[in-house]
C-alpha cells in the first residue's frame, strides 16, 4: 500500500483514564482524516516528525489538499524563499522545454523530475540534492512526477519515461533490476495494433493499490494511435495481473457501440490524466481518452464505450463495477483532462462519499463513489447533427443540471472584447463560421469550440476540501479548427515533402510552418539554424513530448519531410507502393486558439478563472480571474485572467496556493472568498501543481518552475517557500 506513516505507538494503558478517552479520540480522527484525505499523514522517524505529500496530487482521493496549516492569512506576508534547486535540462535558448511535475516529499525527501526527465531526490529542509537519475532512454516526456511504493521494508519509486516504466531504488536512485527487464517494463507491449504507429508515453503519475501498480499511458490522436488499455503489474516482479480493455473485444460490454471489430482498427480510448483510488473500498476510478482520431468518427459508428468515460474498476481484479459515458461518440477531443476528486458531500440529508469529474467543456459531474448514481440530475440534451458526409453525431449528449459550467459555453459576435484589434474583420469571419452552440459537428467550414479544445479544466485538475467544495482553475479561450480531405494518392508517384508535411504535419505546425500563436505548437521556421536533419529524423521516429512517433510511416517519407522542414532540395527516394493508405477520409486543420493582431484572446474577459463550488449544494461560491497582463493592467484594464496549466493546492488554514499562469506569478487566495491575499514572481513560469509538507511542525509549500508554454521562458528550477524564522 501506499505509505500512509501513522506515527509511534502510544501504550495508552499507562495512562490516566481521562488522558486515555482524550488519547483514543484523538487516534479515531486521524484515523478517519486518513482514511478520507491521507495527503497528510504524519511520520516519526528518529524522533524527527514529518507531514508528507505521498502521491500526485497529494493523496489517493488526488484531493489537492493538506491538513497542514502553519502558513495562514495573518502570517502569509512572511512567507520568503526557503531553498532553490536547478534541476537541470533547461531549454534556456529555444524555450521549449517544460516541467510539470507535482513532486512528492516522504519523511523528509522530496522526489521530483527535472526538465530534461531525470528523477532526483533531495534534502526537504535545504534543497541539498540526494541523488539524480542519468536515463537516456525517456523518449522526450514532460513528466507530471512519480508514484512511492513502501512495504515498510522495501521503497520504490516508480517513473513513467517514454514507453517505459521505470523501477527505482527510492534511497539510491538505482533501477530495481528484479522488477521487469532489468528495472523496467516496456508500456507498448501489448497495446499494438494492425496499422498502429509507436507511439506510447507515460509521463502521468501511476496507482498503486496493494502489491500493484495501476497504469495508463498517453497514445497518439491520429487513426494510427495504439489501444488505449488499463493495466496492473505486480510491484515486485512487473508481471502483468490484469487488463481491461477500453476498446472492446466480441463479447465483451460495449463492443456494440463501435464499428465492428475495433480493436484491429481503432485506437485511443486510454487512460493519460491520471486516476483516483478509494483504497479502504478498493476501487479505483479512472477518465478515460478520447478515441482516436479525434474528431471524425465515422469509421466507429456508436456511442464508443468506454471512451470519454469515468470507469470505476476493483483495483485488485480489474472488474468493472460502473462507468459513466461523459461525452458520448467524441468528435471534439472533450475527454476528461484531470483526475476525478474523490470527496464527501452531504446531500439529502446525509454525508456520501463521491467522485468528482471535472471535464474541458466546463462541466462538474458528481456520483456517489459507490452506486455511480448521480449527485445531481443530468439531462440527455439533443444537439446537431448536421454534419461533414459520412459522419453520424450522437442525437445526444449528457448536461449536468447541477453544478452550472464554471466557463462560458457558447461564442457569438457580442462576446468579442471591447478592445479586440480589427474588429470589424474578425466579426466578418465570425459570420461565415459554424458557432453558436456546444457539441456542433466539426465542418469543412471553420468551426468554434468554446471554450478551447483544451478547456474549460485542464490536465492540472482541482482541488477539494473536507467541507465538500471544490476549487477549479480553467481558461476561456474560443478555438476554431475545420476538417479538410486527405490527398491519399495510390502511389508515392506524385509525393513530395510538402505534401507529406501536409498530411502529416500541418494540423499542429499550420500549412505555413509558423505553428501557433500562442506557441502551444511550435514554429518551424528557421529551425534549420538550431537543428540538424540528424535531429530532426530522430524527432519524427521517436517523438518527443505531444508529438507521437511517425515510426509507422517508412524512413524515406521521414527524410522528405525532413529536407522539407529544413528547406532542403529532397534527397530521399520514395518507393512506389510503400504509401500509407489513410483511411480516414479527413484530418483537422489545426489546433487554433484564437487571438487578435496583438496577441490577445478576441473574447470577453476573464481568460483564466479559478472557481469554488460547493458540491454539497451544486453552488458557485466565487469565481475570480486567474492571471493578468501587466500592459493591460496599465492602461486601467481590470485582471483579465490568462491562459493556464497546473493545479491548486488549498490547505487546512484556508488558503489556495496557484501558479500555472503564463504571468510567471505564485499566488495565494482565501478559500472563503477568493481574495488575493499574497503573490510572487517565479524564475520561470510555473505550469504545475504546488506541493507541501512540513518537518517539526515547519511548513514549505514547493513549485516547479519550468515555464516554456504560451511563449513563456524556460527554467529548470524548483522553489521553496516557508516562513521567515
Amino acid at each position: 500500500m501506499a505509505n500512509v506513516g501513522t506515527g509511534k505507538i502510544i501504550k495508552i494503558t499507562t495512562l490516566p483514564f481521562h488522558l486515555i478517552i482524550i488519547t483514543c479520540l484523538l487516534l479515531f480522527f486521524i484515523n478517519q482524516l486518513n482514511k478520507n484525505f491521507s495527503v497528510a499523514a504524519i511520520k516519526t522517524v528518529d524522533d524527527t516528525t514529518y507531514t508528507n505529500w505521498n502521491e500526485y496530487n497529494g493523496d489517493g482521493n488526488r484531493s489537492h489538499y493538506s491538513t497542514v496549516g502553519q502558513v495562514t492569512k495573518d502570517n502569509i506576508s512572511k512567507l520568503k524563499v526557503a531553498w532553490e534547486y536547478s534541476s537541470g535540462g533547461g531549454d534556456v535558448q529555444g524555450n521549449r522545454s517544460q516541467i510539470q511535475c507535482n513532486p512528492i516529499i516522504i519523511n523528509g525527501i522530496l522526489y521530483g523530475v527535472s526538465a530534461n526527465t531525470q528523477v532526483f531526490a533531495l534534502d526537504a529542509v535545504n534543497g541539498r540534492q540526494l541523488w539524480r537519475t542519468n536515463i537516456s532512454d525517456n523518449g522526450g516526456t514532460t513528466s507530471r512526477g512519480v508514484t512511492y511504493f513502501s512495504d515498510h521494508i522495501r521503497k520504490r519509486i516508480f517513473f513513467g519515461a517514454g514507453k517505459w516504466l521505470y523501477a527505482l531504488d527510492a534511497e539510491t536512485g538505482k533501477a530495481i533490476i528484479t522488477f521487469g527487464d532489468s528495472g523496467r517494463l516496456d508500456l507498448k507491449k501489448g497495446l499494438e495494433r494492425p496499422g498502429s504507429d509507436n507511439y506510447v508515453v507515460a509521463n502521468t503519475p501511476n496507482t498503486i493499490f496493494k502489491n500493484l501498480i495501476i497504469t495508463g499511458v498517453r497514445v497518439a490522436e491520429s487513426e494510427t494511435a495504439m489501444l488505449g488499455d488499463i493495466r496492473a503489474f505486480d510491484v515486485y516482479t512487473g508481471k502483468l495481473v490484469w487488463t481491461f480493455r477500453t476498446i472492446p473485444a466480441k463479447g465483451d460490454l460495449g463492443y456494440d457501440s463501435w464499428s465492428p471489430n475495433p480493436r484491429q482498427s481503432m485506437g485511443g480510448a486510454n487512460s493519460w490524466a491520471g486516476m483516483a483510488i478509494d483504497r479502504p473500498r478498493g476501487i479505483v476510478y479512472i477518465p478515460t481518452g478520447s478515441a482516436a482520431f479525434d474528431f471524425y468518427g465515422g469509421n466507429r459508428i456508436g456511442d464508443n464505450l468506454f471512451a470519454n468515460c469515468l470507469l470505476a474498476l476493483d483495483a485488485a481484479t480489474g472488474k468493472r463495477l460502473w462507468h459513466y459515458q461523459l461525452v458520448h461518440h467524441d468528435i471534439w477531443d472533450r475527454d476528461p483532462p484531470a483526475p476525478p476528486n474523490l470527496i464527501t458531500v452531504t446531500a439529502q440529508g446525509r454525508k456520501i462519499d463521491a467522485v468528482a469529474q471535472v471535464t474541458k467543456q466546463g462541466y462538474v459531474y458528481v456520483f456517489n463513489r459507490v452506486t455511480g448514481k448521480p449527485i445531481f440530475e443530468i439531462e440527455e440534451k439533443a444537439f446537431s447533427t448536421k454534419a461533414i458526409a459520412g459522419e453520424h453525431p450522437s442525437l445526444t449528449q449528457p448536461i449536468p443540471v447541477k453544478p452550472a459550467p464554471f466557463t462560458r459555453q457558447t461564442f457569438i459576435e457580442k462576446d468579442f472584447n471591447s478592445f479586440v484589434a480589427d474588429r470589424d474583420s474578425l466579426v466578418q469571419i465570425l459570420k461565415q463560421a459554424h458557432t453558436g452552440s456546444i457539441y456542433l459537428p466539426v465542418a469543412k467550414e471553420m468551426t468554434i469550440i468554446y471554450p478551447g479544445t483544451d478547456g474549460g479544466a485542464q490536465w492540472g485538475g482541482a482541488a477539494a476540501d473536507p467541507d465538500g467544495m471544490l476549487y477549479v482553475p480553467a481558461k476561456e479561450l474560443p478555438c476554431y479548427t475545420s476538417l479538410k480531405g486527405v490527398d491519399n494518392p495510390a502511389d508515392n508517384a506524385s509525393l513530395t515533402g510538402v505534401k507529406l508535411y501536409n498530411t502529416y504535419c500541418s494540423s499542429c505546425h499550420g500549412k505555413d510552418r509558423t505553428g501557433t500563436h500562442d506557441g502551444s505548437y511550435p514554429s518551424l521556421i528557421g529551425i534549420e539554424k538550431r537543428l540538424s536533419a540528424a535531429a530532426v529524423l530522430n524527432v519524427l521516429s521517436k517523438g518527443k513530448g505531444m508529438m507521437s512517433s511517425y515510426s509507422h510511416i517508412s524512413l524515406q517519407q521521414r527524410k522528405a519531410i525532413t529536407d522539407f522542414i529544413l528547406n532542403k532540395k529532397t534527397t530521399a527516394k520514395l518507393e512506389k507502393g510503400k504509401t500509407l493508405q489513410k483511411k480516414v477520409p479527413y484530418q483537422m486543420t489545426g489546433y487554433n486558439r484564437w487571438y487578435d493582431k496583438n496577441g490577445y484572446p478576441v473574447n470577453t474577459p476573464p481568460w483564466g478563472t479559478l472557481t469554488a463550488i460547493n458540491l454539497n449544494t451544486g453552488e458557485h461560491k466565487w469565481q475570480v480571474p486567474l492571471g493578468e497582463y501587466k500592459e493591460l493592467i496599465d492602461k486601467g484594464i481590470p485582471a483579465t485572467g490568462t491562459d493556464n496549466y497546473g493545479g491548486p493546492l488549498v490547505t487546512a488554514s484556508g488558503l489556495i496556493f496557484i501558479a500555472a499562469t503564463r504571468d510567471e506569478k505564485f499566488r495565494a487566495f482565501e478559500k472563503q472568498t477568493g481574495k488575493l491575499l499574497w503573490q510572487t514572481t517565479l524564475p520561470a513560469a510555473g505550469y504545475a501543481s504546488p506541493s507541501t509538507y512540513a518537518i517539526n511542525g515547519k511548513q514549505y509549500i514547493v513549485i516547479a518552475c519550468g515555464g516554456g508554454k504560451l511563449k513563456t521562458k524556460s527554467g529548470d528550477k524548483y522553489v521553496a517557500f516557508s516562513l521567515e524564522d
